[in-house]
């Protein structure tokens, strides 16, 4: 066989440069083969070192969560006792049910509104709310459950089907009957997002539920307590397997107040039906002995979450029940303002006790007339007699001879136009008017007029009834008085003096004295073996000249009637102050005073009552704020 033959065109001969690409490619693939499996096991491995170093923590604590459940248990708050260790405000067990987020089924919530009797969408909202708050914490959703709810929660309470659901059993806030106290005790309420934002309510977290108003509010921190949690191991289907830890929840401190239940439900009473407040101080110390707004509220509607349609019911209400009266009212005093002028003018020395001046029952100032309540007039009067009978044309010549200025020394050194410093929130200050107050604030003269208007505790001066308590108080006790306050707290104690000469004081309380026992006008808050002063007053609400042409006066413009008192007339002990709103005569209001100083002076003569400096230890000592 003929040897075959080599053609040489078939072969070709290889590039050098396509042989260095190649070379060069396939290295390539294998450095980014290698890159890549180097990145992966950096990945890999900053994995493991987030998890098991970096953020250990983290992720133990969400693991331990998946098998480990926390029930929390809230905390008690803390008892509000009177005086005399009497409970105004406790506690009661109940059951509250809790949502658990981490379990949450959307589909079950339509089921769980209906079952619970709550309204979807405020549901819904809620949830929306807590949406910035971790999974773990669950969501009180319904306090005070009905036997039917209780039963609707225990027989869903299944890890299969309903796992987001689980009673606990509660104290929940028990407040007095009737609206008793309201305005005083305030009430309790979860913390909203506002508040969360404002730098009083950093410290709380959502859910917590808090003092909103009154001593709740302003004793939040002594009265609330400390929760505890309950911690159990759980299987995979949510079943319980082992309680693995406990912490007890620490109950709020009680707080004594210095309130007599016996007087604040008499002084109750004397408003059931009506508009208007008392107070009651003692003289000697400042402490609240009572203290009353009427219309009120009833604070166990707050306890738990309010219902729209209890909120709309107290907030549209024109009488405004949540509105205390006693500490946020500004109203003309009328002639309580009276001892005020008088004392001011002997203290000046514009007047004394001979000066006299003729009513007529009316009198021309600055080119008006201005008239007195008696329209015959009261004749010639001096200081004892024109206190006795409120004559308004003696005060007129008084003020006006006194001056506006001179006036607003004396107001403003005896408390008015400024908050006193009760230790409840929201005080207002009422208004001592002055030349410059006119000037600055209303950008007009002060006249000649306002200052006659003024000296009968018109125009422009509002007095809250505390106020007008306090500085009565004061004038009785010859020009000492003592911040007023509900919880004898050592660093809110504060005794203020002005330098008075006794025969003025003396003077001033002799006129009071004949308002009562000498054919005065407030002879209805007489009590038999005491010896009550005191002081009618009727602020109007709209011009005599309009009463004189016979106009219909609505019954909310009809006069506001006052009348404050103290007793005894030497070493007095206690002072009540009582607003009538729209009584249209302080008289009327005479009554409500007597009956809180007949309970008074009946107790002291039973022995029941304590001498006020033993009554109670200081806050945070024994015998006051108790465990």
């Amino acid at each position: 066989m003929p040897p075959l033959s080599h053609d040489a065109s078939q072969h070709e001969t290889l590039d050098p440069a396509v042989l260095r690409d190649d070379v060069i490619f396939a290295a390539w693939r294998i450095a980014f083969f290698q890159y890549t499996v180097v990145g992966v096991f950096l990945f890999i491995l900053s994995g493991f070192w987030t998890l098991q170093v970096q953020d250990n923590l983290i992720y133990s604590e969400a693991a331990a969560r998946n098998r480990i459940k926390s029930t929390p248990m809230l905390a008690a708050r803390g008892k509000i006792l009177d005086r005399e260790g009497r409970v105004i405000v406790d506690n009661h067990f109940s059951f509250s049910v809790i949502l658990s987020r981490e379990n949450l089924k959307d589909e079950h919530l339509p089921t769980i509104t209906e079952g619970l009797n709550l309204d979807h969408e405020d549901l819904l909202a809620r949830l929306r709310r807590w949406k910035s708050v971790p999974k773990y914490r669950a969501i009180v959703i319904k306090e005070e459950l009905t036997a039917a709810e209780i039963a609707f929660v225990e027989s869903h309470n299944d890890p299969d089907t309903f796992p987001e659901l689980e009673l606990v059993h509660v104290q929940h806030r028990l407040y007095p009957k009737d609206n008793l106290m309201a305005h005083v005790i305030g009430y309790v309420g979860e913390v909203t997002e506002a508040e969360l934002d404002l730098p009083d309510f950093a410290k709380y977290n959502q859910g917590d539920v808090i003092g909103k108003a009154g001593i709740e509010r302003q004793y939040n921190e002594i009265l609330m307590g400390t929760d505890g949690e309950r911690q159990v191991v759980v299987d995979s289907k949510g079943n319980e397997r082992e309680v693995i830890g406990y912490k007890d929840a620490i109950p709020g401190r009680s707080l004594q107040l210095t309130v007599d239940l016996d007087l604040q439900i008499v002084a109750e009473l004397a408003l059931e039906g009506r508009r208007g407040a008392v107070v009651a101080l003692d003289v000697r110390s400042g402490e609240v002995l009572a203290m009353v707004s009427r219309p009120a509220f009833d604070p166990n509607k707050f306890a738990g979450r309010i219902r729209r349609k209890d909120w709309d019911e107290i907030i549209l209400n024109p009488d405004k029940p949540m509105f205390n009266r006693a500490i946020q009212s500004n109203f003309a005093p009328g002639s309580t303002f009276k001892p005020l002028v008088a004392l001011a003018a002997l203290e000046a020395g514009v007047i004394d006790d001979n000066t006299t001046f003729n009513c007529t029952g009316s009198m021309s100032f600055y080119g008006r007339p201005w008239g007195c309540h008696l329209r015959k007039g009261h004749g010639r009067v001096n200081l004892q007699r024109a206190l006795e009978q409120s004559c308004d044309i003696f005060f007129y010549n008084t003020a006006n001879l006194l001056g506006i200025d001179k006036l607003f020394e004396y107001g403003d050194q005896l408390g008015l136009g400024k908050e006193t410093g009760i230790d409840l929130p929201f005080e207002g200050k009422g208004l001592m008017p002055s030349s410059k107050w006119k000037a600055r604030t209303l950008r007009q003269k002060w006249m000649g007029g306002d200052t006659v208007n003024v000296g009968i505790g018109q125009g422009y001066v509002n007095v809250t009834p505390l106020q007008l308590a306090l500085m009565i108080g004061g004038i009785a006790n010859g020009g000492i008085w003592n911040r007023p306050h509900l919880v004898n707290d050592p660093n809110r104690r504060e005794t203020h003096t002005l330098a008075i000469n006794p025969l003025s004081t003396s003077s001033v309380i002799y006129g009071m004295y004949g308002v009562v026992n000498l054919g005065g006008t407030g002879g209805s808050a007489r009590l038999p073996g005491v010896e009550v002063c005191g002081k009618t007053g009727t602020a109007q609400l709209y011009g005599y000249d309009t009463k004189a042409r016979g106009s219909a006066i609505a019954k909310d413009l009809r006069d506001n009637a006052w009348f404050v008192g103290f007793a005894p007339r030497t070493n007095p002990e206690i002072v009540v102050a009582a607003l009538f709103e729209n009584g249209e005569h302080g008289p009327l209001a005479a009554p409500i005073v007597r009956d809180v100083l007949k309970v008074y002076f009946d107790k002291k003569s039973r022995n029941v009552m304590r001498a006020p400096t033993l009554a109670m230890a200081p806050l945070g000592q024994k015998g006051f704020a108790v465990n």
